[in-house]
């Protein structure tokens, strides 16, 4: 969202809350270079505990899929918990492309990815 109330309209709405321990952050919108480092500053105040819920998106690049993958391999290295949920095919191509849908913590539901990280 622009500040002071100048320029367009972002792309992106980002928005968190906590469950437990774990902080969920909610993407609707586009994920892609005119929006990476608003999402790029947002994770970084998320916690180390993460889930995105991925299910508003409605584009991503493989900017923004660097972006996740680099906090999944963060997590991984320091023992946090990460997961990503309601990622559709149609909208994220780019993890199918890469192969990283196969490694990635995919979950279709919050409910789902509590159950196996939390």
């Amino acid at each position: 969202m622009p500040e002071n109330g100048e320029g367009p309209v972002a792309a992106l709405s980002l928005t968190s809350s906590p469950v437990g321990e774990i902080t969920v952050v909610k993407v609707d919108g586009v994920l892609d270079a005119t929006t990476r480092e608003q999402f790029a500053d947002y994770l970084s105040l998320a916690g180390a505990d993460l889930i995105l819920d991925l299910a508003g998106v409605t584009f991503m690049d493989s900017r923004a899929l660097g972006l996740i993958v680099h906090h999944w391999q963060t997590s991984l290295a320091s023992g946090s918990k990460f997961a990503l949920v309601g990622v559709e095919y149609s909208k994220s191509k780019v993890m199918w492309i890469t192969g990283l849908a196969q490694r990635l913590p995919l979950f279709d539901t919050l409910d789902d990815a509590l159950a196996a990280i939390g």
